[in-house]
């Protein structure tokens, strides 16, 4: 029985070696490094990696491996899933209005530099004086100093 966690399987690095089929995957790790020779060896089976085979038979056993039709049988269905949904999605939704317009808000805005916590009132274009208010709640308050140099000072 192939799905059998018990049944023994021989390794492909050291032929004395039988281990359970649940065991299997950890044994060919731990081989690996026991036997580095070997390893060179063999080739690892594209659609199991627990199919180790010499090298040169890789390509004989690709074209045998059991485990090759159910990786095409997924690949099918998977890929005919695929069209499928394409076929059938049809998107109804459309975007929301916009009541933004950006350059009129960009004509708009001041030229003076926003700053944290401090609202500027009072302001003509001829001169850029501040009027500071704290806007905070009172167990907060606003920084000092910038953790990094400010371009426009």
């Amino acid at each position: 029985d192939v799905l059998d966690p018990d049944r023994l399987i021989q390794c492909p690095y050291n032929k004395h070696h039988r281990i359970r089929a649940c065991r299997f995957p950890y044994h060919l790790v731990k081989c690996r490094k026991s036997y580095p020779e070997v390893a060179k060896e063999l080739a690892t089976c594209p659609f199991n990696a627990r199919h180790l085979v010499p090298q040169a038979d890789l390509s004989d056993h690709i074209t045998k491996c059991n485990d090759k039709v159910f990786i095409e049988e997924d690949i099918v269905i998977q890929s005919s899933g695929f069209q499928r949904e394409q076929m059938n999605a049809v998107s109804t939704w459309q975007a929301p209005p916009c009541d933004e317009d950006w350059e009129t808000e960009l004509s708009e805005q001041s030229d003076s530099p926003f700053v944290w916590g401090v609202t500027s009132s009072g302001i003509n274009s001829s001169s850029t004086t501040f009027e500071q208010k704290n806007c905070l709640p009172s167990r907060v308050r606003a920084p000092e100093s910038f953790p990094y140099a400010v371009s426009w000072k």
